[in-house]
């Protein structure tokens, strides 16, 4: 027996969740017309236009019109909205959360008790497909739920089922990574323009230097350590180099960078 056709609902139409439907619909996994957006002005739906998506600025309509619904509100907006959609949502409904610091125990006492809750955390490169997200589920959304939001957001990057409490380490190790890594490039580049290299030649390449690291890292499954032996020989230009960046603390440094994300997003979730 055929699958009924899913329709897919977004409550906040920022960028995540524009890019995590530009990823559904480039992978074929929704029809645009399966999708309907709000927000409470035109600003951001003119985008979910062009890809071909219905728009409306009522909540109330996308839960009513959807069976899987994205909640992607600012914290601060979400207690009202969820307030609004509570009489609309039903049995059928999968509710995911993209709004950082709002916990599934907060969502489930806001919403029915049957309701199937996700809680998910995407990161910036979810836009390009090429994301790292990890979801927990709520006491009612049980395997079919989880396979269901795995195999759809596949096509927007990695996605990863973890336990809730995994969340806020997602969130300093790959949401504000993306950060980390952009400032490291910005220095990689400015090295080889203080060398000489033609800035806008050194931020691609540096930009490429990267990329091929970690498709390597995934592909090879190795060890970031072994990789990186792997480029140095006795005497040569890169163990000169790591020394620099060992006499520097970049290890200590970033490691610090991750805690201090993650410890501010556990605050966050507590105000």
């Amino acid at each position: 027996m055929e699958e009924p056709p899913l329709w897919v609902g977004f409550v906040g139409a920022g960028r995540m969740a524009g890019g995590l439907a530009r990823g559904l619909l480039q992978a074929g996994k929704v029809p645009a017309g399966n999708i309907l957006a709000s927000a409470p002005s035109d600003k951001n739906l003119e985008a979910w236009r062009e890809l071909g998506c219905r728009t409306t600025h009522c909540n109330l309509e996308v839960v009513q019109r959807s069976t899987l619904v994205f909640l992607a509100t600012k914290p601060h907006v979400l207690p009202g909205v969820l307030e609004e959609i509570r009489p609309a949502v039903g049995t059928h409904h999968i509710v995911v959360s993209l709004v950082a610091g709002v916990t599934i125990q907060t969502l489930q006492r806001l919403l029915p008790p049957w309701t199937k809750v996700l809680r998910l955390m995407p990161n910036l490169p979810c836009v390009v497909q090429a994301g790292a997200m990890v979801f927990s589920r709520g006491s009612s959304a049980g395997d079919k739920e989880s396979a269901l939001l795995k195999n759809l957001l596949s096509s927007c990057g990695l996605c990863e089922e973890v336990p809730e409490s995994y969340i806020d380490i997602h969130t300093g190790l790959s949401g504000s990574g993306v950060a980390y890594v952009y400032l490291f490039a910005e220095a990689l580049a400015e090295g080889a323009v203080k060398m000489g290299m033609p800035g806008a030649l050194a931020g691609r390449i540096a930009a490429q230097t990267l990329l091929g690291a970690a498709k390597m890292l995934l592909e090879t499954g190795e060890h970031p350590a072994k990789l990186r032996g792997d480029v140095c020989t006795p005497g040569g230009t890169t163990i000169h180099a790591l020394h620099q960046l060992e006499k520097g603390a970049l290890r200590a440094t970033v490691m610090n960078a991750v805690e201090a994300a993650t410890i501010r997003a556990w605050d966050m979730a507590k105000e």
